[in-house]
């Protein structure tokens, strides 16, 4: 596990990653780097001996907040990776990171919950939508991009966000125990994608949200020409209540079970029509690229 500081024009910010090959690949959370990114501006690793390193980014994706950059140094070894599909609520966890620039502090806690429905980053463009896993492990500012690991030391989480209560003596609030860890089996396509292109993608289901609707169910404002949605018959006025037999409760919620699955895969989706009438489709979702 390391820390990483991110310097731009506008100023600089603060996170952790870990080393994910001993080639010196390092996995952190696309906020902690999006402004030096977009800026040119530097990127620096520290290791837990203290010593640091130049960055440079791979690749981003703001819409999974993940990130990819590398370092050129000797002996480094990569955490394994867990299966966060096993992760059940109540297990153990530990979460590692550099929260408020304290290197190399661990917490431990359990999985409060799972397929928690949460936004993570920072302004509208570079929001992310997670699927997340929710720990009551304390995670603070700068604890991004720690690994969230089970019992045995295996990654199974990545920490990207958490619920406050607004701000204190001046400073953010630290944490109040609801902690949300984006699950490694979704994020292993993301690496993967960025390591071998430099470029990642994400599934689309073609259509735009109505964000005022407060009914239940997430409402289509509209659809995107040629996509799956349009291809389907869906139309704008039609409420998702459900896809793969699981509850929508709003938009976020109907992004985030989109974006937990991998482009090319079939989903079902169960309408409610504007006439009243209910439906339920089975879609291929398509693919788009991301930055």
């Amino acid at each position: 596990v390391v820390s990483i500081e991110a310097q731009s024009g506008g100023g600089g910010s603060t996170g952790s990653g870990f080393i994910i090959d001993s080639s010196g690949y390092i996995l952190t959370n696309s906020h902690v780097i999006a402004s030096a990114a977009m800026s040119g501006g530097d990127i620096r690793v520290r290791l837990n001996d203290g010593s640091s390193f130049d960055a440079k980014v791979i690749g981003r994706d703001s819409s999974y907040d993940l990130a990819v950059i590398k370092i050129i140094a000797p002996n480094l070894k990569a955490l394994q990776f867990g299966d966060s599909d096993k992760v059940a609520v109540g297990d153990s966890v530990i979460a590692i990171g550099s929260p408020l620039g304290l290197s190399g502090t661990v917490t431990l806690g359990i999985i409060s919950a799972k397929d928690r429905a949460v936004t993570a980053g920072e302004g509208d463009a570079e929001s992310s939508f997670i699927n997340a896993l929710q720990t009551d492990a304390a995670i603070n500012p700068g604890n991004s991009v720690g690994p969230l690991t089970n019992s045995q030391g295996r990654m199974i989480g990545i920490n990207s966000a958490i619920a406050t209560l607004g701000s204190s003596l001046g400073g953010p609030s630290g944490s109040i125990g609801l902690g949300f860890s984006i699950p490694i089996n979704e994020a292993k396509r993301i690496i993967n994608e960025i390591l071998n292109t430099g470029k990642s993608t994400r599934p689309v289901l073609g259509v735009y949200f109505d964000s005022t609707y407060t009914g239940r169910g997430a409402k289509i404002s509209g659809t995107t020409s040629g996509d799956a949605a349009e291809t389907a018959g869906i139309g704008a006025g039609s409420v998702i209540t459900q896809i793969d037999g699981k509850r929508i409760t709003d938009h976020v919620s109907a992004i985030v079970r989109i974006r937990s699955h991998s482009p090319g895969d079939k989903i079902t989706l169960t309408v409610t029509l504007p006439n009243g009438g209910s439906s339920t489709y089975n879609i291929v979702l398509g693919s788009a690229a991301t930055n």
